[in-house]
């Protein structure tokens, strides 16, 4: 699994001029699944992402979790995290996971993170939406679970 993790003051995610997700301080996560993706690399990568200590503290030094600091959480499918650029200039997607399973896992992902954080929105998958965020810092990671 991939995921690109921004730190924002607010964030939302819109579907044919309608709101499906909206957040104020927290993460916005960027959520692709790739073939052979399971609930192993779903439950890493959240664990991974919660504990990350990317927020500041009084001293303005990153030092805090997204539970320090009651963060909120949108999640949002991107199967483009999958792109490969390697041959000619359109990118291939083949790399991504199915779209069956692949949205399983983004809502197993999403249900994993409601355990832990009060207020987890998400967008839908498959369906084209427009995301937009304040990003804080600005403040921008990239993960993937074969690197963890």
């Amino acid at each position: 699994m991939r995921a690109v993790i921004q730190r924002v003051s607010s964030a939302q995610v819109d579907i044919d001029g309608e709101t499906a997700g909206s957040i104020g301080h927290g993460l916005l996560i960027l959520l692709g699944v790739g073939h052979g993706d399971g609930e192993e690399q779903a439950e890493r990568l959240w664990s991974k992402i919660a504990r990350l200590r990317i927020f500041e503290d009084a001293d303005g030094k990153t030092n805090l979790s997204l539970a320090d600091v009651g963060g909120e959480v949108l999640v949002v499918s991107q199967f483009t995290l999958y792109a490969s650029c390697k041959k000619g200039n359109r990118p291939s997607f083949t790399a991504a996971g199915a779209p069956g399973e692949a949205n399983r896992l983004y809502k197993w992902f999403a249900e994993r993170a409601r355990r832990d954080v009060a207020r987890v929105e998400t967008g839908r998958f498959g369906a084209y939406m427009d995301v937009s965020l304040v990003n804080d810092g600005p403040f921008t990671l990239c993960l993937d679970t074969d690197e963890l």
